[in-house]
């Protein structure tokens, strides 16, 4: 499943800042991005269930939500590798501050929730590519070949969102600017909590 991408671009790039600070906390970088692993392909399987009446978008995200948690066992073999332990992180606000701006009510709901599955994984395509010039060879290169998987993820959510679009008359470019927006914020603005989708350190 594809779908062109021209018109829904992430609203801002990842500010330098938060490489900077990434590539100076790889412990703290990799244990959150394990942890973003297994939370997309928590995403995919509550999507599954939420919208069970679609075979379609269940076997789509099936396939999606088994590459998340291969991608979830890479993480941790290469944190064991380099003897990082896997510790609890308290959350960061990207999450959360995407939920407070999805539609509450159907078939609006649903649409904002595949823009949303759409915006997470672009970024994460984004800061596997920017990311990888300034970590270690071992990780820059598992970090390259994990940004073609979330570009198809990208497309996949769009394609999904964009069929719900045309079945229920929504609005899917306008739907995802107001999204965009909300998600640029998050990503790009003073964060005190530094995360794989997190903005950059204050100052």
């Amino acid at each position: 499943m594809s779908a062109p991408r021209a018109g829904f671009a992430l609203a801002a790039p990842t500010p330098e800042a938060w490489y900077r600070a990434a590539a100076g906390a790889l412990d703290v970088l990799l244990v959150d991005h394990a942890n973003c692993e297994k939370k997309a392909a928590s995403s995919a399987l509550g999507l599954m269930f939420a919208y069970a009446d679609d075979a379609a978008l269940s076997v789509a995200l099936a396939r999606l939500a088994r590459e998340e948690l291969r991608h979830y066992e890479q993480v941790v073999r290469l944190l064991g590798r380099l003897g990082i332990g896997y510790a609890r992180l308290a959350p960061g606000r990207y999450a959360a501050g995407l939920r407070r701006a999805l539609a509450t009510a159907e078939p609006g709901r649903r649409l904002d929730l595949l823009i949303a599955g759409s915006l997470i994984e672009a970024r994460s395509a984004e800061r596997f590519r920017g990311l990888a010039p300034h970590l270690p060879a071992t990780v820059a290169e598992f970090y390259r070949g994990l940004e073609a998987a979330e570009a198809r993820h990208t497309d996949l959510y769009l394609d999904l969102a964009r069929r719900h679009a045309e079945r229920h008359q929504l609005d899917l470019a306008a739907r995802h600017a107001a999204l965009a927006a909300v998600e640029a914020e998050l990503a790009t603005t003073p964060d005190p909590l530094l995360r794989f989708h997190s903005g950059p350190p204050p100052g």
